[in-house]
């Protein structure tokens, strides 16, 4: 099987269940947005062991979903199955769940933090995640505003998750010392 098909080369790419738009379409722009959150993501947990990775992995696995949503167009979401290709509300109630454990174990710092400031490597790259999962967020909201957001899910859980990754990052700088 080949890896490239050629049918993009006029600069436009498929969506799932069907459909054709540009390359630089609002759609793809966001759901492309979110797929560079998911590799900043496997930066951190290249540097993370034990349930910070598995913390990190749950993420990305939950961006795929979210990811396959925004990649079919309204009048296909509900062919979606929730959880693999379709966000409901019990994953934002679960990612909501996941901040306050995680503030739980580390409180958040009364103070602006500077990200890479602590020398953890996995920190730096869970900060750099939480910014482009909010560049995700603002190109979801912009589908919003021009009707292209049918159910609010997506928009919901990609605000929690880059809270979360924020939260996430300074657990993994109170228990991931780097090496020096």
């Amino acid at each position: 099987m080949k890896v490239y098909t050629k049918r993009g080369d006029d600069g436009t790419t498929a969506l799932l269940y069907g459909g054709r738009v540009d390359k630089h379409d609002l759609r793809t722009t966001a759901y492309g947005t979110v797929d560079e959150t998911c590799s900043a993501l496997g930066l951190a947990r290249a540097d993370l062991d034990g349930m910070l990775h598995d913390l990190v992995l749950e993420v990305q696995r939950e961006l795929f979903v979210v990811g396959a949503q925004l990649a079919s167009s309204a009048d296909h979401w509900d062919d979606l199955q929730v959880g693999i290709s379709r966000v409901d509300d019990a994953m934002v109630d679960a990612i909501d769940a996941r901040i306050d454990a995680c503030t739980t174990r580390h409180p958040i710092p009364q103070h602006f933090v500077v990200p890479g400031g602590s020398g953890s490597r996995p920190a730096a790259a869970l900060d750099l995640a939480r910014t482009i999962c909010r560049r995700a967020e603002r190109y979801v909201v912009a589908m919003d505003r021009e009707g292209q957001l049918p159910d609010q899910a997506p928009l919901r859980y990609l605000n929690r998750c880059a809270d979360y990754l924020f939260v996430l990052a300074r657990e993994v700088e109170g228990t991931h010392l780097p090496s020096r």
